[in-house]
């Protein structure tokens, strides 16, 4: 090895290609990125800090506002952690512009990178945390005192969660209803054969113009229609009950395209097969396609259920009591919309863990299927 190579060895990496050695910049100390990485962290602490003295300075005297004053001080104190990925990153691209051994040093250098950037991320974040907070005291509060008011939200909960009883309700029994409807609309839809083209016809059409016309319509319809028409039977029912129908209809155009989509991805061997046994094409269907469908669209299943749930709130145009309801007849009162902030906290409570539950179920069935 000549002199050359010797002093040329230490600032290139060389990696063996399949026709030859590839020449690759050494690593950089990233300084640039640490530095970023400090002054996110630090601008960061310092929006903080201000904020809390506004929030502070905003509470009400007396023992809410040391309560509130509290809070904004722990918060201030714990963005203070958004320094240790940024000290990090300084810290390794010092040991970078130092460092001889090449291995070392690339990994230093990602380090830097990986660090600086998780600080950058995590003022983001907080920054994004502090805008909210800014609006909600913005002209003096009256973003709080509109949707916040905490005298009028501890008068209405109560009200609100029995009337939010009928929001259950209405989305149980419609769950319930839908995955029957729904199942039925879809093996109507794959009905074989030209004995089976009218019945896919008439499942098409229903499909198509029950998804193509607002869930609020169909609800106005079917609330206030059927009462006027004076329909056996369907006539006399509750407004609680004609929701239920309606989400049941809307609801159950959707399912049905879940279902038919999960029957279809069954591959076809297993239906020939059952064929083969002698099975007819209804027990096929519910001994074997059906079965093994169900499970592969519990996800989008619960996804379709956690829409019926918050659109139960809608029922409110045909005059059912509902959360919504309930929190309007509030707001009327007191010319504020806290109780409505109530029924959009309840929405969320029982809404949120589904969401993670369909991921849980999602990443699940991507395991399986690694």
């Amino acid at each position: 090895m000549t002199t050359a190579d010797q002093a040329t060895g230490p600032a290139v990496a060389t990696v063996a290609g399949a026709r030859g050695a590839t020449a690759q910049p050494a690593p950089t100390p990233n300084r640039g990125l640490a530095i970023l990485g400090l002054a996110a962290a630090t601008v960061a602490t310092v929006a903080t800090w201000l904020v809390a003295a506004s929030v502070f300075e905003a509470a009400a005297p007396g023992m809410w506002r040391w309560v509130f004053g509290a809070v904004a001080l722990a918060g201030a104190a714990a963005v203070l952690l958004v320094y240790r990925p940024a000290l990090e990153a300084w810290r390794c691209s010092s040991r970078c512009a130092s460092c001889a051994d090449i291995v070392e040093k690339r990994g230093l250098s990602a380090r830097v990178r990986e660090s600086a950037w998780t600080a950058a991320g995590t003022a983001f974040a907080v920054l994004c945390a502090l805008t909210l907070i800014v609006f909600v005291l913005a002209n003096d509060a009256a973003v709080q005192r509109t949707f916040f008011q905490g005298e009028l939200i501890g008068t209405s909960t109560v009200d609100i969660i029995r009337a939010f009883g009928t929001n259950l309700f209405i989305a149980v029994v419609a769950q319930v209803l839908v995955l029957a409807w729904g199942l039925i609309l879809a093996l109507a839809r794959l009905a074989p054969g030209r004995v089976g083209r009218p019945i896919r016809a008439l499942a098409v059409v229903y499909i198509d113009v029950i998804r193509a016309v607002p869930a609020i319509i169909v609800i106005y319809l079917i609330g206030f229609g059927l009462p006027i028409a004076q329909i056996p039977i369907l006539s006399g029912l509750s407004q609680t009950w004609y929701a239920i129908l309606a989400l049941t209809v809307v609801y159950g155009a959707y399912v049905a395209e879940v279902f038919r989509s999960g029957i279809e991805s069954v591959h076809p061997s297993q239906v020939a097969a059952s064929r083969s046994l002698g099975f007819s094409h209804l027990a096929t269907m519910r001994h074997v396609v059906v079965p093994q469908a169900t499970k592969r669209v519990i996800p989008p299943l619960l996804n379709d259920f956690i829409g019926l749930q918050k659109d139960t709130a809608l029922v409110n145009v045909i005059g059912t009591i509902d959360a919504f309801n309930q929190a309007k007849i509030f707001s009327a009162n007191h010319f504020n919309l806290s109780s409505v902030t109530v029924v959009a906290g309840l929405f969320i409570l029982i809404t949120i863990p589904q969401a993670r539950l369909v991921d849980r179920l999602i990443a699940r069935d991507k395991a399986r299927g690694a």
